[in-house]
């Protein structure tokens, strides 16, 4: 991996000087491929493990780790064991590793094994969007009982509600209140 520097000589020889990266790689001392990995990105790629650290130590009593954790999952909340149970148990069975890297192992376990709760957060904007219902009312009007239905509009982005009653559910009605007139939200 090449630093900051190095990376800023050869974007400038390559771009400012017009050398040719075979030219750049010898005069920098660093591989044909490096230089081409600098004058494609100027910002360094982040490293990534290719595969798993071997755990000479650990790696015998990893097995043995995970079915206590199975174990583990079937006892109540409160009993259930801790990073340092499973240490301490693994001791006791010749374990002569340390405990962190037991604790370590275990909370990677459980971390693979929890499920993240995935959800997109609603936005609108203001004025675009709205939630509307139709629903049943019973009022007295004139001293007679009548069964009217309302007409029921909430603002996705202020949540500001809006009713109105009308005789019928008829579409008419639906454009009355959103094309004609100016709505008034309480």
């Amino acid at each position: 991996m090449i630093n900051v520097e190095d990376r800023e000589k050869i974007r400038r020889a390559y771009f400012m000087e017009n050398k040719s990266v075979r030219q750049i790689a010898r005069e920098l001392g660093h591989s044909r491929e490096t230089v081409r990995k600098a004058i494609e990105s100027a910002e360094p790629t982040a490293y990534t493990l290719k595969g798993p650290r071997s755990s000479p130590v650990l790696g015998p009593y990893k097995a043995r780790i995970d079915e206590l954790l199975v174990e583990s999952e079937h006892l109540p909340r409160k009993q259930r064991f801790t990073g340092r149970k499973i240490y301490e148990l693994i001791r006791a069975e010749g374990y002569i590793g340390s405990e962190p890297s037991v604790r370590r192992y275990v909370a990677q376990r459980r971390r693979e094994k929890k499920k993240r709760q995935v959800y997109i957060p609603l936005e609108f904007d203001p004025g675009t969007d709205a939630q509307v219902d139709w629903g049943e009312a019973v009022v007295i009007i004139g001293g007679e009982q009548v069964t009217v239905q309302l007409f029921v509009m909430r603002l996705c982005y202020s949540r500001k509600l809006f009713v109105k009653a009308f005789p019928a559910q008829k579409q008419e009605a639906f454009f009355d209140v959103t094309v004609r007139q100016p709505v008034k939200l309480v």
